[in-house]
């Protein structure tokens, strides 16, 4: 048994990466079966495993994208990318505004630029367009 994974180690990346593509261009059935093949390769690595949250959140799947996500943390609580795309699956769920804006200002903090962009930006989209509910005038208005 062992003797595959020997072999086929180094494909490791190449999966997680099909994985990425096969989700970017909407190929959901594709993309879990090559994340959980690579989780099959390298149980201990959770790129994999943040490539499966990040198919649920292609689906809109939020629970199961914040599940995952949470999952990652448990194992790795430094792992500051699945803190911002946590953040980011909650904030899509109005009724997690609060505790997405938390997780969102903890992702500020990394010293990677990266994850702070990342939550900056989807603090701009909490405060824009989740918690700003349109005006009676905004909400009828013609668009040009």
């Amino acid at each position: 048994m062992a003797n595959w994974k020997e072999k086929y180690k180094e494909d490791y990346i190449l999966m997680v990466e099909a994985g990425y593509i096969a989700v970017n261009q909407a190929d959901e059935d594709s993309a879990f079966k090559l994340f959980r093949a690579a989780e099959q390769l390298n149980t201990t690595d959770q790129l994999a495993k943040m490539g499966i949250g990040y198919l649920y959140l292609h689906m809109l799947d939020l629970k199961n994208a914040c599940k995952v996500y949470e999952e990652v943390l448990e194992k790795d609580p430094s792992n500051e990318m699945a803190k911002a795309m946590l953040g980011i699956a909650l904030s899509l769920d109005p009724n997690m505004t609060s505790k997405a804006e938390k997780v969102l200002h903890e992702a500020h903090h990394s010293k990677n630029q990266a994850i702070q962009t990342l939550s900056d930006t989807a603090l701009d989209f909490v405060n824009k367009f989740i918690k700003k509910a349109p005006s009676p005038v905004e909400g009828h208005q013609k668009r040009k």
